[in-house]
């Protein structure tokens, strides 16, 4: 019998998606419908009642919906295919996203006018439908309503180039359970979200990723900036040849730390815990 990750199969006994109606039983079998994130942020939740947040969906990124009640919208994301359940009230149909969030951080305002209260806060990687690429006063228009500073954005396709580059702008910021942004991130999210602004789309967590990001090295090869180190439930990209830059419980931020104090720390708690390096 095939076995199936539950955070990439979006499947449960009363339904699931269409394309799995010959692979696993459910009352019912649905096909997605595509919303958008509304809200600068959407928690993501493997279960209704779950307290912790599996992940986070950014603005723009798409979600299919196979079920919706109580509130709760579930289905898969389209960046990553992660399932769970998000608030319905942050998702909309929405214009196909033509651009992309480069700034670390930006916001989402009602009038071309700097001095205006913002709507919301805009992350890197979030994504934009623009109606207009002529600036209006250093802005641009959103489809759905709302301006963006034309200096924090590129068209999709036009990706930046050094993962590490991308990773570093995340230094400082804190750590946070499944996030995904310089609001908050985590490991896994340190990893995917530089790879993503640079092209290449990557699962969420750790695990995930070390089976399928880059090539993996031989073992006590000697590492190269950004090279992925990965470790039990923890992961981050090499900033040199002995340093690592990691989103950290121990710091409860990113920080750039030598690898031989990190793996120290995972020892200390796990005495057999393996390092595994992988390279773009």
């Amino acid at each position: 019998m095939t076995s199936f990750d539950p955070r990439l199969t979006p499947a449960r006994p009363d339904v699931a998606a269409e394309s799995l109606k010959d692979q696993i039983p459910a009352e019912r079998y649905v096909v997605g419908a595509l919303r958008r994130v509304t809200a600068a942020v959407a928690p993501l939740w493997s279960k209704p009642d779950a307290v912790a947040i599996a992940s986070e969906l950014l603005y723009g990124e798409g979600f299919l919906v196979y079920d919706q009640g109580d509130g709760l919208a579930w289905g898969q994301s389209t960046h990553d295919d992660y399932v769970g359940y998000l608030p319905a009230s942050m998702l909309a149909e929405a214009a196909e996203p033509t651009h992309w969030l480069s700034a670390t951080a930006s916001h989402r305002y009602a009038a071309p006018d700097l001095k205006r209260p913002p709507l919301h806060p805009l992350y890197f990687g979030s994504l934009l439908a623009i109606v207009d690429a002529a600036p209006v006063k250093g802005f641009l228009p959103l489809a759905d309503g709302g301006w963006v500073p034309v200096r924090h954005v590129r068209p999709l396709g036009e990706w930046l180039a050094d993962p590490l580059d991308a990773a570093e702008r995340f230094l400082g910021a804190p750590y946070l359970w499944g996030g995904r942004t310089a609001a908050g991130i985590d490991c896994s999210g340190l990893v995917q979200m530089p790879l993503l602004a640079c092209g290449r789309r990557t699962l969420r967590d750790s695990d995930m990723q070390a089976a399928t990001v880059g090539e993996a090295l031989a073992e006590g090869a000697p590492l190269r900036r950004g090279d992925i180190v990965f470790f039990p439930g923890h992961v981050g990209i090499m900033a040199d040849e002995r340093r690592l830059l990691h989103a950290n419980a121990s710091s409860m931020a990113v920080t750039i730390d030598p690898l031989e104090e990190v793996i120290a720390i995972v020892r200390r708690e796990k005495p057999d815990a393996w390092v595994r390096a992988r390279r773009l």
